[in-house]
């Protein structure tokens, strides 16, 4: 079953940015140029004054480009939104914690298995894998006391491997695209300067449509490139955090899980 699903989750990467790719084209010819956007109803002239959509399509064949890449930032972080917050689960992590460690205390591992799964996040997940180690050595008398918490400790760094793959994925693609679209977007703005200079290099009175459309090509892509940069680093920093609150809970409670073994053992 685990495997299926992050079979999927590789699926989802996969067809994001492709089909990404396919609206913002479509946006792009359809929307920014449509006709009754420029003057005289053809996109090789100059929008029409004040038209915010003609003068987008000016921005060249990397504005598209650059709309991929933020739909794709948006979508990934719908798509961590809703992952890390399933996984950050019901209630406080502390006072869960809190919980298990007085149950545990009262030889009641059942009531704190039922407190994980209330908890429906990573952390209950870990706990809960935890509690069952627990109980399978405190009724094994052939480990010694070092061996039963060595035991545990195992148990919960695996489930915690098996958690934090889920709660990282696709944040890569984030990472990336912070760089990757101020490089994009800096591509485009030269070739709206190149564009420009060339305008201007005219024998005579400069050429002025080629040099308002190179302008527009420098800009727009200048923008569409900064502002994706800036959601993606925003949120991959805001979801990094997330994960490491979780991450530095998950490593408490595997502590608590040792430590009150130990001290409630001889």
């Amino acid at each position: 079953m685990k495997k299926e699903k992050k079979r999927l989750k590789v699926q989802i990467a996969a067809i994001v940015i492709p089909a990404a790719l396919v609206i913002s084209i479509v946006i792009f010819q359809f929307v920014f140029g449509a006709p009754e956007n420029f003057i005289g109803g053809n996109h090789d002239n100059l929008p029409l004054q004040g038209n915010f959509s003609g003068t987008i399509f000016k921005g060249g064949f990397i504005v598209p480009i650059l709309m991929t890449f933020l739909l794709t930032v948006i979508t990934f972080c719908f798509e961590r939104f809703i992952t890390i917050g399933k996984a950050e689960g019901k209630g406080s992590s502390v006072k869960l914690i809190e919980d298990v460690k007085a149950n545990l205390e009262k030889k009641d591992i059942k009531q704190a298995m039922e407190l994980c799964d209330k908890q429906k996040g990573s952390l209950g997940n870990v706990i809960k894998s935890g509690l069952i180690k627990y109980q399978e050595v405190e009724i094994d008398t052939t480990m010694s006391k070092e061996q039963k918490t060595l035991a545990i400790q195992k148990v919960v760094e695996e489930a915690t491997s098996l958690e934090l793959p889920t709660l990282e994925q696709n944040l890569v693609i984030l990472a990336t695209l912070s760089s990757v679209s101020t490089l994009m977007g800096l591509l485009g703005t030269v070739l709206g300067m190149i564009r420009s200079f060339a305008a201007m290099a005219n024998a005579g009175a400069p050429d002025s449509i080629k040099l308002a459309t190179g302008i527009s090509e420098a800009l727009i892509n200048t923008a569409f490139g900064i502002g994706t940069a800036a959601l993606a680093v925003i949120m991959y920093n805001f979801f990094t955090t997330k994960i490491d609150s979780i991450t530095y809970s998950i490593d408490e409670a595997g502590y608590t899980l040792v430590q009150t073994y130990a001290s409630t053992h001889k």
